[in-house]
């Protein structure tokens, strides 16, 4: 794989659930680190999802190898202030185990 092309500097984030004051648990992103990334193929569409048109927006990321890179978990780009928050929907590892596909979908309000 050619470093080159992995020019997008991304925050790899998992879930973790934090005890709150009534009880039960909420949800928070932890940063789990910094990782170098290559985005393409962002495509749209628009899905009917509950009587409503709804725009899905998916992207393709390719990364090196990494445990914590599964699905359910998120990644972050962030360019000039402006965050776009990717959420891992499946991880492809290729036939040499040196590089990884992320299958993602857009987070719209995260």
């Amino acid at each position: 794989m050619r470093a080159g092309s992995m020019r997008h500097r991304c925050m790899m984030q998992k879930p973790e659930r934090v005890k709150n004051s009534t009880a039960g648990f909420d949800v928070i992103w932890a940063d789990s680190g910094l990782i170098w990334a290559e985005i393409t193929m962002p495509t749209g569409r628009i899905a009917p999802v509950a009587e409503q048109l709804k725009g899905l927006i998916t992207a393709e990321i390719r990364i090196r190898p990494r445990a914590d890179a599964v699905a359910g978990n998120r990644l972050v780009h962030t360019v000039k202030g402006i965050a776009t928050t990717y959420l891992i929907e499946a991880a492809l590892l290729n036939n040499g185990r040196d590089m990884l596909r992320l299958l993602c979908s857009n987070v719209p309000n995260p």
